[in-house]
Order: structure tokens, then C-alpha cells, then sequence
């Protein structure tokens, strides 16, 4: 058994890699009733998780490190755009991704700027008081927005959204800026952010945002802003496509059944 059990989770090279299937059934050469059954049970587990695109890596072995090494993939996709963007603003440019109901920064660029911004890399925050956040959020189901912040919101500012209703509205607003989304001295006094969310088919992945002392000042930069996250995409997911099934050979031997 725990020969099969480590043939389909060898299968799962990376975070990205999504398999049917059918897919684990050719390429183990295992018996799709036997692939469901491992599969089944693996998911009940939470070594994996099933959504409508597959099979793919569950909160369990993602813990394992292989949240990490997602997070590597999406800093490497994301690094040449960061530092254009910088570049061409002058502004404080952050990559983070969504952790519960924080945000946790993966990247920070902006030369002496940077040290004005009192973010850090490796640091968290609240994500309803971040455009970075709030921009990852929107995308979520309103159910599991509300469940992450039913038990309660901190203010960090007196700017700061402290209700959930309030939230929701603001969710919405996010979403009918096509995803731009606004943080006016929220997180950090004397500071605005604007965040945009990097999404794949099965929600956001992280989001960048550019950072300045105003809403005009980001709010002039929204177009740069979307440019570098249509970049990251297309390169974070064009490399993810090399982890799925259509392009991954089947396996040479096979576990007996």
C-alpha cells in the first residue's frame, strides 16, 4: 500500500501540478478503481486536495515545504517586474501572498524609498488593512471571507475596516475596479497602496502592489501596475503548465496492484 501511496504522490512534482484522474491512473499504471481509492483517501487526509481542474498538493504536504517552493516559483516569475516596476514609478513595490487572514511579503523593492515603508520581507499583516490583502480576498468566496474574520478584526489605523459588513462592501468595490484595490493610510499612517492580485483558475496566487504618500500618486500608476501583473501571470502560470499531465511522460514502472 505504501508503495502506491508514494507512486501517485511522486506524480506531484510541484505546487502547480494538477492530474485527473485518469491522468494518475496512466501514468502510475495503477487501476483507476485502486488510483480512486488511494486518491479518495489521500484527499480525506488532506495530502491532497480535489477541485474541478484535479488533483493537486493539499494543506498537508504543502506544509511540508512545498508551500515554500511555490513561493520561490512566484518570486522567480515575479522578480524582472518588481524591479521595473520600482524603476518606472519611483515607488515601493511589494509581492505577498495570502496566509489565513494575513498577508505575508515574499518580496520588497524600492531602493531608499523602502525605508520609509515599514514593511519587511518575511513580515505579516492584517489583510483587510492592505491593498495587497484586499486585492487577494475579493476572489475568495464571500463565505470564507466571512469565516476568516467572524471572530473578529483588529483596527491598525484609524482608518482601519473593523466590521465585516463593512468589509464585504469594500470586497465588492475591489471587484468592480477589476480587481484594483485601495489601501488610504489603513495599515500604515501617511501611507497609500494599491494592490493588484495575481489569479489563476483557482483563485489568487499573491498580489504586488506600488506604494505612495497619496491616493492620486498610486492611483496615476494603476496601468503599470496591471501591465507587471499581467507579466507575472502569464510567466508563473506558462511554467505551471510544464507540471501538468498533457505534458508529463508516463511513468516507466509501476507499483503491483
Amino acid at each position: 500500500m505504501m508503495e502506491r501511496v508514494t507512486l501517485i504522490m511522486d506524480l506531484f512534482e510541484h505546487p502547480q501540478t494538477r492530474l485527473t484522474l485518469e491522468g494518475v491512473s496512466r501514468r502510475t499504471r495503477l487501476p483507476r478503481s485502486t488510483a480512486h481509492r488511494i486518491l479518495d483517501q489521500l484527499v480525506r487526509l488532506h495530502w491532497l486536495h480535489h477541485t474541478e481542474t484535479g488533483y493537486r498538493l493539499g494543506p498537508r504536504a504543502l506544509g511540508l515545504g512545498g508551500r515554500e517552493i511555490g513561493h520561490s516559483a512566484l518570486r522567480a516569475a515575479a522578480a524582472p517586474q518588481l524591479l521595473e516596476l520600482a524603476v518606472r514609478t519611483r515607488m515601493v513595490v511589494h509581492l505577498a501572498v495570502l496566509d489565513g487572514h494575513e498577508i505575508y511579503y515574499l518580496d520588497k523593492i524600492g531602493g531608499r524609498a523602502a525605508v520609509d515603508v515599514p514593511s519587511q520581507v518575511g513580515g505579516r499583516e492584517s489583510a483587510h488593512c492592505t491593498g495587497l490583502g484586499k486585492a487577494m480576498l475579493a476572489w475568495l468566496n464571500p463565505e470564507e471571507v466571512h469565516a476568516r474574520y467572524a471572530p473578529g478584526m483588529q483596527r491598525r489605523t484609524a482608518h482601519s475596516i473593523d466590521r465585516v459588513d463593512v468589509l464585504h462592501r469594500e470586497l465588492g468595490t475591489v471587484r468592480r475596479r477589476g480587481g484594483l484595490a485601495l489601501d488610504e493610510g489603513e495599515c500604515f499612517p501617511g501611507i497609500a497602496c494599491l494592490g493588484l492580485a495575481v489569479r489563476g483558475p483557482e483563485g489568487p496566487v499573491g498580489a504586488i502592489s506600488v506604494v505612495g504618500d497619496a491616493r492620486p500618486t498610486v492611483e496615476r500608476v494603476a496601468p503599470l501596475v496591471v501591465n507587471a501583473v499581467r507579466a507575472v501571470s502569464d510567466k508563473y502560470f506558462a511554467a505551471g503548465a510544464a507540471f501538468h499531465e498533457a505534458s508529463l511522460p508516463d511513468r516507466v514502472q509501476a507499483a503491483s496492484c
